[in-house]
């Protein structure tokens, strides 16, 4: 058996050949993600993530559903059964500017010996809670701080982890739609 080329523990062989696909074909680039969300009590609610489509067909690769609690703390009318929509924003950008970072350096042959991020936002609650229209309802700023072992100097791996589809989705303006049906 031929031993995988593995850089950050990335498989090369599998990244170079989705690259070299989409690059014959952009179609295969395009993605669709999905959660599904229910409300059980209170501010508790469990979203359920399973399949996607990409590189052209329904992925099947995931056997099991990933289950996410998101609940409030006490001073939000919560009870802490899981974290609160904007802590797991922040996750999401933690994991995919690290996801990002750690496989673009990969391709380009660059070694990361350790990574890892520390995330801090600030929201002001008058606008969530509408006591004031002035100000905005989600995070005002969001502070990323990386540690990372490597080569590599600090502006280069900056600049990898610009390709992150969670970092441009909350530094650019992204369309959502909300469609709301009666029961």
């Amino acid at each position: 058996m031929e031993a995988t080329a593995r850089v950050n523990g990335v498989d090369l062989d599998q990244l170079m050949e989705t690259i070299g696909a989409i690059k014959q074909d952009a179609g295969l680039g395009q993605c669709t993600f999905r959660a599904h969300n229910k409300w059980i009590d209170g501010t508790l609610n469990r979203t359920t993530i399973k399949g996607f489509y990409g590189m052209g067909q329904e992925d099947e690769s995931r056997t099991e559903s990933f289950e996410l609690l998101a609940d409030e703390p006490p001073a939000l009318a919560g009870e802490n059964r899981g974290a609160n929509p904007v802590e797991y924003l922040l996750t999401g950008l933690a994991g995919c500017l690290t996801t990002g970072l750690v496989a673009h350096a990969a391709a380009r042959g660059i070694v990361i010996e350790e990574a890892e991020c520390r995330l801090e936002g600030n929201i002001d609650l008058r606008g969530f809670l509408g006591i004031s229209n002035e100000v905005k309802k989600g995070y005002q700023e969001i502070r990323v701080s990386f540690r990372v072992k490597s080569d590599a100097s600090s502006e280069e791996l900056a600049e990898l982890c610009k390709f992150s589809p969670v970092f441009d989705t909350v530094t650019s303006p992204t369309p959502v739609s909300i469609d709301i049906q009666m029961v």
